[in-house]
């Protein structure tokens, strides 16, 4: 865990996250973060965004998940395949 920074909040709501933090926590530009607030605790999460091949292990996991629970796929591989159609 880092050591402990301080900081403090803009005229617009905006606060700055410390470069050592940043650098640590391998924070860029445009990243997204999910905030939770609570009394006087504030929390960010830096959000990730699936990547094509996420998506792909998502889609593996779930058709085998159905498989072994005894349901059919088909509806999900035609919207699958309609919507690589569209593109």
């Amino acid at each position: 865990m880092s050591e402990i920074k301080f900081t403090r909040l803009s005229s617009k709501g905006q606060i700055v996250i410390p470069v050592e933090l940043r650098e640590s926590m391998d924070l860029e530009e445009g990243d997204t973060f999910a905030i939770y607030g609570e009394d006087d605790t504030v929390i960010l999460k830096k959000l990730y965004m699936p990547t094509e091949e996420d998506f792909k292990r998502f889609l593996k996991w779930g058709e085998e998940f159905a498989r072994k629970k005894g349901l059919s796929t088909d509806g999900t591989n035609k919207v699958i395949i309609e919507y690589k159609k569209g593109k």
